[in-house]
């Protein structure tokens, strides 16, 4: 069936209102066999991994060493639209951005653009307020991206840079409008491809979005045959920088059996992409929900036990076939409905859960890290802070481990030693003040991060550091992670706790309650509500609490954390601290194993 052209409206809309709102506000039978060919062992394939470029082998994605990755990550939009930037830099600075992205379990951004952007365009919709997004005032689109990719590489995670739209209007149903033409679209793609050769935080190139009727596949008419377009393109990239990956996403209609736009790979079964460099195809797919636009799949007595015959119909057989690797570049729903709850579900378990395959798996990212999607919402809520815990929740098994070697360096892949010796030199009621070994790396060090439980406290290019702005009469708890010029990290050195000297306030000043959002066996999710129960407004605030069982938090928001052993220790954020007398605040977070059952908790604030 032909998509139903309300999709992209909505999401047109949504842009525009965004870009409007800135400046106030700034804004897809039996269930078939498994795979033919045979799984990886996955204690092997789950190993971290990710240095250098990658290339392809089969179905599976390589590092430069030659070890499997699985790449589970989120799209983060905005630079296509006209605000020229990702989304949410009007609330939030875009490191800690990044950096709650990885804690959730996240291992690669795709970043969507326009071709606007290669005309100079100056961004719009970033706050600057209170030291945000500092090093970004005074740069245009490109270079903000350019930030935003050196960043995201110096802790990580890679991405994957996406051809949205050819201009900030609208999606288009070819790669070229009467505005861009095909020249221009290709000239663009080599500009990125020059732009980022070396940076290997960039791991290739999603050509075009979501190509759709009359785009066809395989047909032979040059102004419409999406496969020979991106043969076109793809080689023209590989020209300029022969090591990145190429994204081919499907089409709408192959032999007149229809699903989402960009969605139906079917072709490839007899008119492969055919690159100038062999190992460098990822087939990418698109699939939604109710949420987005009615399929007849859904109306089906058997759903959602029909599914996955669906799937494989239209791209799953190319991965199942041990023909290239099968990138899901776009999946996402509001979940408000219970089909698409069983959906999301079905999709899960078909992409492969990393504990049983490891990398031999599905690639994805999921549509969409942004709250301000309109047929989708996002992981994030509306404030650009809260995680939405049910929706991520449903993503827990197909997440993979983070990846070493960094971005921005090259061949340089070899991570500085740990630090040692952390220890606390001196503390005040509002400061305290640390000092380190040097680490040694091949090359150099060049900066140190400093992370307050979870946060990012700071950074310096010596051995010592002093945290600032602390609340009296409170415990912090640091670790300290050295960085190179490549931006590849060491491991987090081992902790150390300070109070800062003075009254932080009595136990009664705040009392935490405790609720399980989601438990799917092997890990859940949980929200603390914290309310203040003086008679003032508190500073900060510190949840602690034991567990009864050996469950581990493997990721928190709206609040730093330290664990140790069963004991956990929760302090807030540098924007929930305060609040105001019978006010709450809250804080959410990832563990594991579930049924973890609910602790007693404690709670101090500052005030």
């Amino acid at each position: 069936m032909r998509h139903p052209p309300v999709f992209r409206v909505r999401r047109a809309l949504v842009a525009l209102l965004t870009a409007a709102v800135a400046a106030l506000v700034p804004f897809t039978v039996a269930v078939p066999a498994r795979a033919a060919a045979a799984p990886s062992s996955p204690s092997s394939a789950a190993a971290v991994s990710g240095a250098g470029y990658w290339h392809t082998e089969g179905r599976r994605i390589l590092d430069a060493q030659n070890q499997p990755v699985r790449m589970a990550g989120i799209n983060w939009f905005g630079f296509e639209t006209s605000n020229y930037v990702a989304h949410g830099l009007w609330s939030r600075d875009y490191k800690s951005m990044t950096d709650q992205m990885k804690s959730l379990g996240y291992n690669t951004i795709r970043l969507p653009y326009s071709d606007d952007i290669f005309k100079g365009t100056q961004p719009n919709g970033i706050s600057y307020a209170n030291g945000m997004n500092a090093d970004l005032q005074g740069l245009n689109s490109l270079q903000v991206m350019d930030k935003i990719v050196n960043y995201v590489g110096s802790i990580g995670l890679k991405v994957v840079l996406d051809r949205h739209r050819p201009d900030s209007s609208a999606q288009s149903a070819l790669w070229y409008t009467s505005a861009v033409p095909e020249t221009t679209w290709i000239t663009d793609l080599k500009a990125l491809a020059t732009r980022y050769q070396g940076n290997t935080a960039v791991v290739g190139i999603d050509l075009h979005n979501e190509p759709h009727d009359p785009a066809c596949w395989g047909c032979g008419d040059t102004s419409t045959d999406w496969r020979l377009a991106a043969e076109r393109a793809g080689n023209a990239v590989l020209s300029v920088n022969p090591s990145l990956l190429i994204f081919v996403e499907g089409v709408q209609t192959v032999n007149g059996q229809s699903t989402w736009w960009g969605g139906n790979l079917a072709g490839v079964a007899t008119a492969p992409v055919r690159l100038s460099v062999a190992n460098r195809v990822v087939y990418s797919a698109h699939d939604y929900a109710t949420s987005v636009a009615q399929q007849p799949w859904f109306s089906d007595p058997s759903f959602p036990a029909n599914m996955p015959a669906v799937w494989d119909k239209y791209w799953g057989y190319i991965f199942k076939q041990n023909i290239a690797p099968v990138w899901l570049g776009e999946f996402g729903t509001t979940l408000q409905s219970t089909v698409d709850q069983k959906w999301l579900a079905a999709l899960v378990d078909y992409l492969r859960p990393t504990s049983t395959y490891g990398a031999d798996s599905f690639n994805w990212t999921f549509w969409s890290w942004n709250p301000n999607s309109g047929d989708t919402g996002g992981i994030l809520k509306d404030d650009w802070q809260t995680v939405d815990t049910v929706k991520d929740g449903y993503l827990a098994s197909i997440k993979s481990p983070g990846f070493s070697g960094g971005g921005g360096g090259g061949g340089d892949t070899t991570a500085p030693s740990t630090p040692a010796g952390l220890a606390v030199t001196g503390t005040t009621a509002s400061s305290v003040s640390l000092s380190w070994n040097a680490s040694t790396d091949d090359t150099a060090v060049s900066a140190y991060d400093v992370y307050r439980g979870a946060t990012k406290a700071g950074e310096a290019t010596g051995t010592t550091f002093t945290d600032t702005g602390l609340t009296a009469g409170t415990r912090y708890d640091y670790t300290v992670r050295a960085r190179d010029a490549a931006g590849n990290t060491s491991p987090a050195s081992a902790s150390v706790s300070a109070t800062t000297s003075g009254t932080g306030g009595g136990s009664g000043g705040c009392t935490a309650t405790y609720k399980v959002s989601s438990d799917w066996g092997s890990g859940f999710n949980a929200d603390v509500t914290v309310t203040n129960t003086g008679s003032t407004t508190t500073k900060s605030w510190q949840v602690t609490w034991e567990w009864q069982g050996a469950q581990t938090i493997s990721g928190m928001w709206n609040a730093s954390y330290t664990q140790a052993g069963k004991a956990v220790t929760a302090n807030n954020a540098d924007h929930n601290g305060a609040i105001a007398a019978g006010a709450s605040t809250g804080f959410g977070f990832s563990a594991a194993p579930g049924g973890a059952g609910t602790p007693v908790l404690s709670c101090r604030a500052g005030s």
